[in-house]
C-alpha cells in the first residue's frame, strides 16, 4: 500500500513528526531551500519585468532525486515546511520540482509540533498562499538588487570581498551614527549631594533637589563645586526634618507572551545569548525534544511571530497551574496585558510551550543547560502574563535643612502578584517608617562630580528592539543581519556592545555618499510595509520591484565613477608569506580573523591565528597547547607541535598535575558538571 508523503524541512522534525503520524506516513527532509536563484550572477531577468530565474540548489540533486522518487510512489504529498513566507515559498518551489498541482490541497502548517496539532493539521490542508510566496519573492529579489549592484562596487572602492544588503546597510547606518554621536558627545558637568541617613537599622538616601522659596520647591541644578560646597557647608548635618511624605499606590501589569523580537531582546538581556543562539535553541525546542515517556515532542510553537496571543487552552492550563502553585488570588480575571501592536501579524501564536504541564523543572534532565534556560524563560514569561499584577505602595520623601530640600524614594511590596515566577528590576530602595515632622539620624553628607554622558552604544537587545520600533527588516532576519555585519567585520562586540570598525564607517560612509535614500530607516520601513501588503492584499509585487529599482538605479553611475579613496588597508604583520615572499596580513573571512597572503588573489596562502592558553604540552615538554576546532566545529585542546606530538584533551587543561598518576588536570565544564579532574581517562582522580 503507497504511503502519504509528507514534506518538511529539518531532520530533526521529520522525525518527530514521522513517529507521531505512524506507519502510514513517510516523513522526509528537503534540509532548506531546494530551488534557489544562482549565486554566480544576478539571476533577475531585469529587462523582463524583473523575472526571478531559479535554478537548483548545488549539491542537492541527490536529496530532489529521492525526493521525486518518493512523490511518484506516494499515494498524497503534504508539502509540510515552516508556517511563515520562506516556508510557503519553500513549498511552492518543492510542488514546481515534483510537478504538483499548484492547486491542490496539500499545504499543510505546524505551529507546534504535538500529536494533537500535527494530525489536525494534516487532516485540514490547504492550497499553497501565492501572496505569501510573492512577498516572499519579493524580499528575495530586493535583497538581491541591493547585494548584486552594489556589493561589486564595494569590491572596487573600498576593499574586496564586502557585501552590502538592503536591511544589513540600514543597520550598519544606525551604528555609525551612533558612533559619530558618541565621538562628538562633548560632556558637560554637574554635582550631586547625597545625605545618608539611618533609622531602625535601616539604611537610606536622599538626594538635593533644591531650595524652598516663598514656600514652593525650586529645582536646582548644581553646575560646580564651588556652588555645592557653599550648600554642603550651610547644612546642619544634624537638623534634616521630614517635611512630606506621599504615598501612592501602584500596579505594575504583567507582560505579554514573547514574539520573536522581545524573546531575542529578553534572552539577551537576562540570559547573554545572542539572536542567532536564542533562535537556534528555540528551533531545537519548536522540532522536538525526547523527553522521555512521551518521546520525542515539541517543547514550543512556532518561534517566528509577532503576536502575542495565545490559545484558550494554554490560558486554562496557566490558570491551574498558577491557583495550585500560588493560590486563586495570582490567577488572572480578565486580559492582563491587552491586544496586540498595531500591524502584528495574527497567524501565529506567541511564542509559547506546547503545553504549561510540562514544567522546566520536570523537563530538567531532558535539557541541554541553554535548552533548559531558554525553555524556563518562555514558560514563566507566558504562566506570569496570566497572573495578576503587582502591587507596591510608592512612597516619596521630602527632607527639609534650613530651606535645602532633599528627596528620597521607595517601594513598599504589597502583592507580588506576576513577579512571583518573572522578576523585575526595582532599583529603588526600602524606606523605613517615617513621620512628618521628624527629625531623621544622618551618618554623612557626601558631594559627586558628574559628567553628562552620551547615548549609549547598542547591545544585540537594544538593537533589535530599535530594528523593530523603526520597522527595518523582520525579527526573523535580526540574527542573520547581526551575523552578517560582524562576520564582514563592519562591526565588533566587545562588553557585549557594539563598535564600528574602520571598515565599516568606510563602507557606511561610501554608502551614504551614493545610496543615502535607500538606506535609511523611513525607506525601508515603508518598503516592508509594502511586502506585508503583498501577502495580506495580494498587491502587484513586481511594480513594487520596478519602482524600487528605479531609486536604486540612478546612483548606481555616480558611484562606479567616484574617484575618492575608500581603501582600507589589512593589517601587517611581521611575516612574509613562505609561497610567494610577500607581506602577510590579517584578514576577515566568514569564520572570523585568519592570516592570509598580501598578494590575494595571486597567492593564495593562508593559515589560522593560533590562540595559546599560556600552558606547555605535558606530552613532549617542547610545544605549547593551543585552542583547536574539530572538523565538525567542536572546540579541543591539542600541541602546537602536531603532528610531531598527538598530545589532545577535549576539556581546558589547568597548569596543575594529578596527585595520582601525574597526568595534566582539566577543567570539565558543561549543564552537569563544574569539576577539575585528570585528564587520563583510566585516573578517577577529581580534585
Amino acid at each position: 500500500m503507497a504511503k502519504n508523503l509528507v514534506i518538511v524541512e529539518s531532520p530533526t522534525k521529520a522525525k518527530t513528526i514521522g513517529k507521531i503520524l505512524g506507519s502510514n506516513y513517510k516523513v522526509v527532509a528537503s534540509v532548506g531551500h531546494l530551488r534557489d536563484l544562482p549565486k554566480s550572477k544576478m539571476g533577475v531577468d531585469i529587462e523582463n519585468n524583473f523575472e526571478p530565474q531559479y535554478i537548483n540548489v548545488r549539491g542537492k540533486g541527490d536529496i530532489i532525486k529521492e525526493l521525486k522518487k518518493q512523490a511518484q510512489k506516494a499515494s498524497k504529498v503534504y508539502l509540510a515546511t515552516d508556517p511563515d513566507r520562506e516556508g510557503e515559498a519553500i513549498s511552492w518551489h518543492l510542488s514546481h520540482l515534483l510537478g504538483l498541482d499548484e492547486n491542490e490541497t496539500n499545504r499543510v502548517e505546524f505551529h507546534e509540533i504535538t500529536k494533537p496539532t500535527v494530525k489536525d493539521a494534516i487532516k485540514n490542508p490547504r492550497k499553497i498562499d501565492m501572496s505569501l510566496v510573492n512577498a516572499q519573492q519579493a524580499r528575495r529579489i530586493l535583497d538581491r538588487l541591493v547585494g548584486y549592484e552594489i556589493s561589486p562596487i564595494l569590491w572596487k572602492k573600498v576593499k574586496s570581498g564586502l557585501s552590502a544588503g538592503r536591511v544589513q546597510s540600514v543597520t550598519l547606518r544606525l551604528l555609525c551614527e551612533r558612533e559619530k554621536e558618541i565621538r562628538e558627545f562633548v560632556p558637560e558637568e554637574y554635582w550631586s549631594i547625597e545625605a545618608k541617613h539611618i533609622k531602625e537599622k535601616i539604611e537610606f538616601v536622599s538626594s538635593y533637589y533644591g531650595e524652598l522659596v516663598n514656600g514652593k520647591e525650586n529645582k536646582n541644578e548644581l553646575k560646580n563645586k564651588d556652588e555645592t560646597e557653599k550648600i554642603i557647608n550651610d547644612i546642619n548635618i544634624n537638623d534634616f526634618v521630614v517635611d512630606n511624605i506621599k504615598k501612592t499606590k501602584k500596579k505594575r501589569n504583567p507582560y505579554p507572551p514573547y514574539t520573536t523580537s522581545t524573546l531575542q531582546q529578553d534572552a539577551n538581556r537576562r540570559l547573554g545569548f545572542s539572536a542567532s543562539k536564542t533562535m537556534s535553541v528555540a528551533q531545537q525546542l519548536y522540532e522536538g525534544i525526547n523527553i522521555g515517556e512521551e518521546g520525542t515532542v515539541g517543547l514550543i510553537s512556532y518561534m517566528r511571530t509577532d503576536s502575542t496571543r495565545i490559545s484558550s487552552e494554554i490560558i486554562k492550563e496557566s490558570l491551574e497551574f498558577i491557583k495550585k502553585k500560588f493560590g486563586k488570588e495570582y490567577a488572572s480575571k480578565g486580559n492582563p496585558y491587552g491586544k496586540n501592536k498595531k500591524g502584528a501579524q495574527d497567524a501565529h501564536e506567541a511564542v509559547r510551550p506546547s503545553s504549561i504541564v510540562r514544567t522546566p523543572d520536570n523537563l530538567r534532565d531532558n535539557l541541554s543547560n541553554d535548552q533548559y534556560k531558554l525553555y524556563k524563560l518562555i514558560w514563566n514569561r507566558v504562566v506570569a502574563s496570566q497572573m495578576e499584577p503587582s502591587q507596591y505602595e510608592s512612597t516619596s520623601v521630602t527632607l527639609l535643612n534650613k530651606n535645602y530640600i532633599f528627596k528620597a524614594n521607595g517601594n513598599i511590596e504589597l502583592f507580588k502578584g506576576f513577579t512571583a515566577i518573572y522578576s523585575v528590576e526595582d532599583k529603588k530602595e526600602t524606606l523605613p517608617f517615617l513621620e512628618k515632622g521628624e527629625n531623621v539620624k544622618t551618618k554623612n553628607i557626601e558631594k559627586n562630580q558628574h559628567f553628562t554622558k552620551p547615548k549609549a552604544r547598542f547591545t544585540e537587545a537594544s538593537l533589535v528592539k530599535t530594528l523593530e520600533e523603526d520597522g527595518i527588516g523582520r525579527p526573523s532576519t535580526y540574527a542573520s543581519i547581526i551575523s552578517s555585519l560582524l562576520k564582514r567585520n563592519y562591526v565588533k562586540l566587545d562588553k557585549k556592545r557594539f563598535f564600528t570598525t574602520e571598515l565599516g564607517e568606510n563602507v557606511n560612509s561610501f554608502l551614504l555618499k551614493y545610496f543615502s535614500d535607500i538606506i535609511n530607516e523611513k525607506f525601508t520601513a515603508t518598503l516592508e510595509e509594502e511586502l506585508d501588503e503583498i501577502a495580506e492584499k495580494d498587491l502587484d509585487w513586481k511594480k513594487i520591484i520596478a519602482d524600487f529599482y528605479k531609486s536604486l538605479e540612478g546612483n548606481l553611475d555616480s558611484a562606479k565613477s567616484d574617484t575618492n579613496i575608500y581603501k582600507v588597508e589589512d593589517k601587517k604583520i611581521n611575516e612574509f608569506c613562505p609561497e610567494c615572499g610577500k607581506q602577510l596580513v590579517i584578514k576577515h573571512g566568514r569564520n572570523g580573523e585568519f592570516i592570509g597572503c598580501s598578494g590575494f588573489p595571486d597567492c593564495k596562502f593562508t593559515k589560522a591565528i593560533i590562540k595559546g592558553i599560556g600552558i606547555k604540552c605535558p606530552k613532549c615538554k617542547e610545544g605549547e597547547i593551543i585552542e583547536k576546532v574539530s572538523k565538525k566545529g567542536k572546540l579541543f585542546y591539542g600541541c602546537s607541535k602536531f603532528p610531531s606530538c598527538d598530545f589532545a584533551v577535549w576539556d581546558k587543561p589547568i597548569n596543575e598535575f594529578c596527585p595520582k598518576c601525574n597526568s595534566i588536570l582539566v577543567h570539565k565544564k558543561n549543564r552537569k558538571v563544574d569539576e577539575v579532574k585528570c585528564s587520563n581517562e583510566n585516573c578517577d582522580y577529581v580534585k
